[in-house]
């Protein structure tokens, strides 16, 4: 019995080490700035970062003369086939949580469990705008040429392919609206790996300002205030 509880008490003192860890790390991280004293000079193409209080999306021109998203994520995968957007929205996630997780409520623990460990699939969440309202949840970015090329490739590299190097789309009935789409991604969601920690790692592989690391999306917002 008695080793019974010293290992009980092991496993609770391991468990408030690691808790207090994260949370540390998930406050002071973010506080330190990546990419801070990059040149400004010819950043003359607009991208954006936009946050649904929770998550983070990098939103993109559909259409420029680097690249044409559309051929990658055509408008025929929405609902709505709408082709009169102007803007492609990028969110990176775990697969149950995009497709079986609508709401909070609808938050199961099985789910929960296997984000928070890496125990399931990714998926690229995809939203076309036709126009974008800047706000708190919503900043622009300028960037250069040079950039806007490795965020990008970033994006790509992120997309699950097939054996003729397409887009891979989930056929689900989870759509968000009219003008959303899923694909299959790479990579594995975790406390460690979140929907905001790779929009981080986009802007940061990019030569953009972010954080070190963050799990969160407002050290990401408070870079661009």
């Amino acid at each position: 019995m008695k080793k019974w509880i010293k290992n009980f008490l092991r496993l609770i003192l391991f468990l408030f080490v690691t808790n207090a860890l994260y949370g540390l790390s998930a406050w002071l991280l973010p506080k330190i700035t990546v990419n801070k004293n990059r040149n400004l000079d010819n950043t003359d193409i607009e991208i954006f970062i936009l946050s649904n209080g929770v998550h983070t999306d990098i939103v993109l021109p559909i259409k420029n003369e680097l690249k044409d998203w559309s051929l990658d994520v055509p408008f025929e995968d929405t609902k709505g086939k709408n082709t009169d957007h102007r803007y492609l929205a990028f969110g990176w996630g775990d697969k149950g949580f995009y497709l079986e997780t609508p709401t909070w409520a609808d938050l199961k623990f099985r789910t929960a469990f296997k984000a928070a460990f890496a125990l399931s699939n990714s998926a690229m969440h995809t939203t076309f705008y036709k126009k974008i309202k800047l706000g708190e949840d919503c900043k622009s970015i300028k960037v250069k040429k040079e950039e806007y090329l490795k965020l990008v490739e970033f994006i790509e590299n992120s997309f699950e392919k097939d054996s003729l190097h397409r887009a891979i789309p989930i056929k689900t009935d989870a759509n968000y609206g009219l003008n959303d789409a899923f694909y299959e991604a790479k990579g594995k969601y975790s406390l460690l790996h979140t929907c905001n920690t790779w929009s981080n790692n986009a802007l940061k592989e990019s030569g953009l300002k972010a954080c070190l690391w963050t799990p969160f999306d407002k050290g990401i917002f408070e870079k661009y205030n």
